[in-house]
């Protein structure tokens, strides 16, 4: 099990590659929420991810023979970017296998900072067994994205800036995926500040360390669900496990749904850019998902910002559909002039923007004298929603609501 003195060395090797990364008092969230917020952006680290951290640390300690032999890995992508980018400014070939439907973004990155990339399975667990045979086929080095001491002690380093920022903090709030980053985080902060606690988040649909948590072993998930890809694995890594159990102090879950508004209003109000897996502590912070006193000192952890612009797409849609800011109705007319002009009256009449709208009268089940409407509406919030579904409905429109 990896200690304090790890992290440290670690901290030595990593200087001259990661920054140190900015820790943010969030007036917004800290009204809230009740507590005293404070943002660990790893948004701003190389490659827009804590990953290089751990990257750097594992690549900075296989010996000259193990460098010349070149490494490979597995990732859904930030890892990927990481043992790219750490490999190529020491002048080691790097190959990197990711899973089929990674984020287009993260893969063109990855190539970018000089790695080649196989794009081979589902998931993570898919491609990290393509890694492994090549790492047997071409003798190459494997470096694992979480359950690796070094990877680990790496990622620690984080721990260490916050306490050295802020060394009041009371509650750190990290995303686990594999259990890499919390591990080393846990680690460095138990070792510092005991009375510190350290929050572990998943998600619900990838929440294999929750379950392994309860039968007291590491449980591997038949498949993994979540819009946070850059935590969607399908179990713990068994170094980690030991520490999360020893070091962390509670594990919760979030919904997609959750993850979802968190990311949408830490952009609209916080002017900070997270991918899913940065947003999850934020969301379990604000679903109050555990417990803390007001005013406590807590550091939720912003993983990462390397978020795919299609992916970007459908998660704003979705926390605009939980926050009541974007309805998608249907009803059916008359098929006559002017029923589609007097709908449209009532919606303008309650202020709501028609953001697009389909006229269908050939639907087989419409009826002949008929007319099938559906529209997506922006609205400004459940209260003002509610409202146009009730005027709607008071002019004898028969509506449902799809989304």
């Amino acid at each position: 099990m990896i200690e304090l003195a790890d992290v440290l060395d670690a901290r030595e090797r990593v200087a001259a590659t990661a920054r140190h990364t900015p820790l943010d008092y969030s007036h917004t969230f800290s009204a809230m929420t009740g507590a005293d917020v404070h943002l660990k952006l790893e948004t701003f680290q190389r490659t827009g991810s804590f990953k290089i951290r751990g990257a750097t640390n594992r690549i900075a300690t296989l010996s000259d023979e193990q460098q010349d032999a070149g490494v490979v890995t597995a990732s859904a992508g930030n890892h990927a970017q990481g043992v790219a980018l750490a490999a190529t400014r020491i002048g080691v070939d790097s190959k990197i296998v990711m899973p089929e439907h990674a984020p287009v973004s993260k893969v063109k990155a990855t190539r970018n900072y000089g790695a080649e990339v196989v794009l081979h399975g589902a998931d993570y667990d898919e491609a990290a067994q393509r890694a492994h045979e090549i790492e047997r086929e071409e003798g190459r080095v494997y470096v694992h994205a979480f359950d690796d001491p070094m990877v680990m002690a790496g990622q620690g380093t984080i721990g260490l800036e916050v306490l050295e920022d802020l060394p009041e903090v009371e509650t750190l709030v990290v995303p686990i995926g594999g259990g890499g980053l919390i591990s080393g985080i846990a680690t460095a902060v138990k070792a510092k500040n005991p009375d510190a606690r350290v929050i572990g988040v998943q998600a619900e649909g990838a929440s294999s360390v929750a379950d392994s948590l309860q039968k007291g072993e590491v449980v591997e998930r038949d498949s993994v669900d979540t819009i946070a890809d850059g935590i969607a694995t399908r179990k713990v890594g068994e170094r980690t496990f030991e520490v999360i159990r020893e070091r962390v102090d509670e594990v919760v879950t979030v919904t997609d749904d959750e993850t979802a508004v968190a990311l949408t209003t830490l952009l609209e109000r916080g002017k900070t850019l997270v991918e899913g897996a940065g947003a999850v502590p934020l969301a379990a912070l604000l679903e109050g998902k555990f417990d803390y006193a007001d005013d406590e000192v807590i550091v939720p952890c912003l993983c990462g910002g390397n978020i795919d612009l299609n992916v970007l797409t459908t998660v704003i849609m979705r926390g605009l559909v939980e926050t009541g800011r974007y309805l998608r109705i249907r009803t059916t007319l008359k098929d006559r002039p002017g029923e589609l002009e007097r709908l449209v009256e009532v919606i303008s009449d309650a202020r709501a923007n028609i953001h697009a709208i389909e006229h269908d009268r050939a639907g087989k089940d419409v009826a002949m004298n008929a007319a099938e409407v559906e529209l997506d509406l922006e609205t400004k919030g459940p209260d003002h929603a509610d409202a146009l579904l009730e005027a709607l409905r008071e002019e004898g429109y028969e509506v449902d609501v799809l989304v």
